[in-house]
């Protein structure tokens, strides 16, 4: 296996080739607007819409780097800026999944056509597009582990789960 494959391998587990951990499509696919604004009553944590709307803006982000784009580029006072969203209607709920699932499928398509060049080929603002791919998958995957884990503590995860 070679390094791109490897990062494709990597990046498409985070969005819907089940391995060690679920993918994001499955972990979002049964929670409704009202499940994704719960968060816990004791200590602090983000909501699993947050948690999304963090996800976009960092997959967002560089799928605009990559493109050579810096129009409509993601901008946040910091870290905790990133989780923010407007709409907690269940359109904007869908429409947030939506829009991180495009993003997400886009830098695939991106990664899949990379020659080998591209992979160590600088990014505005980012080291290299393989870099870039494998940090994010990392990122993307902490993640969906806390997602699973919001859902869990309301409630909302399955009893039981099958790995068909």
């Amino acid at each position: 296996m070679d390094v791109k494959e490897l990062l494709l391998s990597q990046w498409d587990s985070c969005m819907d080739q089940e391995d060690w951990f679920l993918p994001l499509e499955d972990a979002l696919k049964d929670v409704t607007a009202e499940q994704s604004v719960w968060k816990p009553a004791d200590g602090p944590a983000n909501s699993i819409r947050e948690t999304v709307q963090h996800l976009l803006f960092y997959d967002k982000r560089l799928l605009l780097r990559v493109k050579g784009q810096s129009e409509g580029l993601p901008e946040a006072e910091d870290n905790n800026g990133t989780f923010a969203y407007d709409d907690a209607s269940e359109a904007g709920w869908e429409a947030a999944k939506n829009e991180l699932y495009a993003a997400h499928r886009e830098l695939s398509s991106i990664l899949a056509k990379a020659a080998p060049e591209d992979l160590s080929r600088p990014i505005p603002d980012e080291k290299s597009l393989a870099e870039a791919i494998r940090s994010l998958a990392m990122h993307d995957a902490y993640h969906i582990g806390q997602i699973v884990l919001l859902s869990k503590l309301q409630g909302a995860w399955p009893a039981t789960r099958s790995f068909d």
